[in-house]
């Protein structure tokens, strides 16, 4: 969480704006007024909630003027925040069974991509439910209910490489508008990807932003996860083929908020 991220101010989002109240300076130069010498720093961070590694809440997109399970959108999120579905209830329930899918390791060799070995899938590519599957039985794993799954692409591995570029809401590897049905039928509780968006930019299809998001948001109720930095954890699990473990993601206990950072833990 610092100005170096990947945002470049779409829709108004910018990267952590990180201040010192307080420095070890002020307290050399004895100007904090504190007795006995003591002294200490403070700092402030000013932030989009939704400007790095995050979970999207349930009130974050809606279809139509409707928010998740129906709700007038209009009186579900208001100035207030989410008065019905704010991430604060999240807090505590998000941990579970954690699976990786890492399709740019699975896929992304056959596709002629670079990636030194680990794989990565380019830009523009769908993942389909074909996709996920071949890679769910290359690690040896299944997914289904309550599950958390983090589909890894590539592309964050290749921004840390290149530099950030249009990694926020450009061209970009993702879940193919197809896999919604494939979202329902696992009954997965979410999904998280290592890219700014989780579904395949551009878009499928003509004058669509976002699609999946409409679907899997207000009428699935999943939880989208994206800008997770999964390049340490799939290289532990190809090292040891275990593609399954404890994930803990909870979300800062923000009243009424649509989003939240997040420093998810998995534990093998």
């Amino acid at each position: 969480f610092d100005m170096d991220g990947p945002q470049r101010g779409w829709r108004r989002r910018t990267n952590p704006v990180h201040t010192m109240l307080g420095t070890g300076t002020d307290a050399a130069l004895g100007n904090q007024g504190f007795p006995h010498g003591i002294g200490g720093a403070d700092d402030v961070i000013a932030m989009p909630l939704q400007c790095s590694t995050q979970w999207d809440g349930l009130g974050h997109i809606f279809d139509h003027g409707k928010a998740w399970n129906g709700r007038d959108a209009a009186r579900t999120v208001t100035s207030d925040g989410d008065l019905v579905t704010g991430i604060e209830q999240l807090a505590r329930p998000m941990c579970g069974r954690g699976v990786l899918l890492d399709v740019g390791r699975v896929i992304g060799p056959a596709l002629g991509t670079a990636g030194g070995g680990r794989g990565e899938l380019p830009d523009g590519f769908a993942i389909t439910a074909e996709h996920l599957n071949a890679t769910a039985a290359a690690h040896g794993v299944t997914v289904g209910r309550g599950d958390l799954v983090l589909v890894r692409t590539g592309q964050y591995a290749r921004a840390l490489r290149e530099g950030w570029g249009n990694y926020a809401g450009g061209a970009a590897p993702g879940l193919s508008f197809t896999t919604a049905g494939w979202l329902h039928r696992t009954e997965i509780a979410a999904v998280a990807t290592d890219t700014w968006g989780f579904e395949v930019r551009p878009n499928e299809f003509d004058n669509a932003f976002q699609p999946l998001h409409q679907v899997a948001i207000p009428h699935l109720g999943l939880l989208i996860g994206e800008m997770w930095a999964l390049e340490e954890l799939a290289d532990d699990c190809a090292a040891d083929g275990v593609y399954e473990f404890f994930l803990t993601a909870a979300p800062l206990p923000i009243t009424g908020a649509v989003g939240s950072p997040v420093n998810p833990i998995a534990v093998k």
